[in-house]
């Protein structure tokens, strides 16, 4: 069977096109734990996990803030993180400005997006005495 030069070009874009959409952005889930004390200028740090592919991948997060943060408190975060293709996307800067605060027990949820295009959408449960209204930076790396 005899094929035109025009469907040999179409059929070879077609293919690849498709071999392109198979090299998509993927995306995983984290856990974090993130501790944040502060009087002003205020700072956080803790430890998580990105499950992605079937493997898990420790998390070390640190950060400041600045502007208006009197107190401390855990926040325990579970979520998911898209747009990424490998797990070292998940590693960066996380900026953000909010305001909140929690007296023993309070909610959390978010959405923050890195210098790699990676999207976290966190929500969690936050314990401690806390009152913020500030800038802040989240800086996640693996361990």
């Amino acid at each position: 069977m005899r094929y035109s030069p025009g469907l040999k070009a179409g059929l070879i874009a077609l293919m690849a096109l498709l071999g392109a959409a198979s090299a998509h952005a993927d995306s995983g889930t984290v856990r974090l734990r993130i501790f944040k004390a502060g009087f002003f200028i205020g700072g956080s740090a803790g430890s998580g996990t990105l499950y992605f592919h079937g493997r898990a991948y420790p998390l070390s997060i640190g950060g400041l803030s600045y502007g208006f943060t009197v107190g401390a408190s855990e926040t325990i975060f579970h979520g998911r993180v898209t747009n990424i293709r490998r797990p070292s996307d998940v590693a960066g800067v996380y900026a953000q400005a909010g305001a909140g605060a929690a007296a023993v027990r309070g909610a959390q949820a978010v959405v923050l997006t890195n210098q790699n295009g990676a999207v976290l959408t966190l929500t969690g449960r936050q314990n401690g005495l806390i009152v913020s209204a500030d800038l802040s930076g989240l800086a996640l790396s693996l361990k």
